[in-house]
Order: structure tokens, then C-alpha cells, then sequence
């Protein structure tokens, strides 16, 4: 008997990626499944015609601020009458999704105080030995009572359709862009202010980079980030070598573009798992609250990352620094290093 599958993930986009492990993991574990993923409208689109996917349930924007919209949304998903539904999120509003189908024989969440009367099993933390993906996968243990043999499979991914990445490639051809050379995807900023690191000392990075590899560079942005690019841009005199008028009409022409550049580097957060999942070399700028451990993907040299665990402290007490000033500790420098490292093993392929 087929299996009908529900996976709740609201949240952002490096949360949405990290956590489609577990469909990936569930489709390879039960090949004739149905897995339907619940996402925000803003992000659901990078999931359509992934082939471990069968249906991406969409809560758009009057279902999340309209309580009863929201409660007649969760009322008509769950009257598929799924056999598993699997609620990453774990909070009271996810949580409705386990409570409207009492009848699965497995409502699987993660282990908080007063929360998760409606499951079946309750998930506690687990340990930091674990990245994101291990740890998104250990919801998939109870799974296991039954004597079921569960794939574990923590090497997200996500692909794009022909049609699409050639629609971005003759956007950037059409803005300037010589495929013939290398091409790196930088992200100068981030949605969270205490992730951008500081932007003078990434200019530095950039121009290096250009000088240095004779390559060129994409500054994207989302709209309320565009004056941020052009002013960037505009520090660094406005290189040619630099584009900024590359259109990305949403994060799946984000993704699109990606798979014809050669390389990511900058701040942590959404486009750099994204990166990493169409298999873009990268290189992640981890703020000084941030944890590279946690967040990359253990064993895949090509996707690195730099944090505080990189610099050499001994003697030295930062406990008094600034956020900026620990920022800093991550010269340009350390980061240069790490980038040629980078480039020289996975990028220098079209010279």
C-alpha cells in the first residue's frame, strides 16, 4: 500500500533545504511514497519538480496572518489522510497539522517542555557531533519500530529544469557576463544585519579576487537589498568586472543562475545552502555568534566555511569585543587563504 507523507517546514530558506533531507531520506526509503511538503510561499518554489517530492503544500501570506484561514488551510492539507506526518517545526501553530490527523500512525515532532500532546513520538535535541542534516534526520528513528530499513541520506540537493538555467545564462550574457571566465556569486549582504560581515573588509576581498583569478563577480540582491549592491558597487568604482544588473526575479532564478557560476563566497545564511545543494564550490562567512559545525555539511571539502574556530586567540581575551571587532578577527587575509584553496582544487577549470 502506498504511503501518504506529510512534512511541515515553514521558516527560511537555509532552514527549508537543510530540512528536505528528510524527504529525500523518505522517498529513498519508501520508492511508491507521496511526499508532500508544507512551505511558505516565498520559499516553495525552489522545491516544485524536485524528484523526491511529490506535492509542495503552500501557506501564503493571508493563511499565516489569518488565524482561520490559516486553520482551514491545515483542515483541507490533512484530510489526505496521511500514514506519517513528520512536524520539524515543532511549534503550538505546526503542531495542528499532527492534531488534524490523528489518524497517522506515526505524528512525529521534536521534544519541548508543555508541547507534542499529539505525537506519537517526541524527538529530543540532538547532540552538536551532529550537522543540521544529521540531526533533521533523527526524526526519521521511529520509523525504524517497525523493523523498516530507513535511508539516511544527509547530501541535500536541489535541481533545475533545462529551460531555466538557460533563461538565467542569457540574463547574464545579456548583462555582460563572459561565460568563457570564471564567475563568483557574492553575497555582500544577508536579511539579518549580525550576519553581514563588514563591508569595507569584503570589498578588499572582492577586488583581490578579480585581480587575482581574472575573473568576474555577481552582486545579487533581493529588492530591498538593491541600494546595498549599487552602493557596494560603487565603492569599488563601479567595475565592469562586477554585475549588478543581473535580474533574478525569485530564489529559483537565484538557484538557476548559480549553476553557471563557478564559485560562492560570502555571508552565511540561505544562498550559501543553496549554493552548496546545485553543488557550487563555497565558501560561508560565519558571524562571530555563528557555528560553522553546525551548519556545513560535514566531509565536503568543496563547501567550506570560516568562523571564530579558524583564528588564533591564544592569549587573547575578545569576551570585551565588539561584534564588529570579533567580525574583524577574520581578516581579509585568513579569508583570502581559504578562498585560493578553493579555487585553485575546484574552480581554475576553464583557463
Amino acid at each position: 500500500m502506498r504511503k501518504k507523507i506529510l512534512v511541515v517546514r515553514f521558516r527560511q530558506i537555509g532552514d527549508a533545504i537543510l530540512s528536505s533531507v528528510i524527504c529525500k531520506s523518505l522517498k529513498e526509503t519508501y520508492p511508491d511514497s507521496q511526499i508532500d511538503y508544507v512551505l511558505y510561499e516565498d520559499i516553495a518554489p525552489l522545491f516544485e519538480k524536485q524528484s523526491y517530492i511529490d506535492n509542495v503544500i503552500v501557506i501564503n501570506k493571508e493563511e499565516r496572518k489569518s488565524p482561520w484561514k490559516y486553520l482551514k488551510k491545515v483542515w483541507k492539507v490533512t484530510r489526505n489522510k496521511y500514514d506519517i506526518v513528520i512536524d520539524i517545526m515543532s511549534t503550538p501553530k505546526s503542531e495542528l497539522f499532527t492534531l488534524f490527523s490523528l489518524g497517522a500512525k506515526y505524528r512525529i515532532g521534536r521534544a519541548k517542555k508543555g508541547r507534542g500532546y499529539t505525537y506519537t513520538d517526541k524527538i529530543p535535541e540532538p547532540s552538536d557531533n551532529f550537522d543540521k542534516p544529521e540531526k533533521f534526520l533523527q526524526m526519521l528513528k521511529p520509523l525504524e519500530k517497525d523493523g523498516e530499513k530507513v535511508i539516511y541520506d544527509s547530501d541535500y540537493s536541489l535541481k533545475f529544469q533545462k529551460e531555466e538555467i538557460e533563461k538565467m545564462k542569457k540574463r547574464m550574457i545579456e548583462a555582460g557576463v563572459n561565460l568563457e571566465k570564471s564567475v563568483i556569486a557574492f553575497a555582500i549582504n544577508s536579511r539579518r544585519s549580525e550576519k553581514i560581515y563588514p563591508i569595507d573588509d569584503m570589498l578588499k576581498i572582492v577586488k583581490t579576487c578579480l585581480d587575482k583569478y581574472d575573473c568576474q563577480g555577481i552582486f545579487y540582491y533581493s529588492p530591498a537589498e538593491k541600494e546595498f549592491a549599487l552602493e557596494a558597487h560603487k565603492k569599488l568604482n563601479n567595475d565592469k568586472r562586477i554585475f549588478t544588473n543581473i535580474k533574478t526575479d525569485s530564489i529559483r532564478d537565484l538557484g538557476a543562475m548559480f549553476e553557471s557560476c563557478d564559485m560562492f563566497i560570502g555571508n552565511e545564511g540561505g544562498p550559501r545552502h543553496l549554493a552548496e545543494a546545485v553543488d557550487l564550490p563555497s565558501l560561508g562567512l560565519f558571524n562571530p555568534g555563528g557555528s560553522k559545525k553546525q551548519w556545513l555539511s560535514r566531509n565536503k571539502d568543496k563547501h567550506q566555511g570560516i568562523d571564530l574556530t579558524d583564528i588564533d586567540l591564544t592569549g587573547k581575551d575578545i569576551s570585551n569585543l565588539s561584534h564588529e571587532e570579533k567580525y574583524r578577527l577574520m581578516t581579509p587575509e585568513i579569508i583570502l587563504e581559504k578562498i585560493d584553496e578553493i579555487i585553485n582544487k575546484y574552480v581554475l577549470k576553464r583557463d
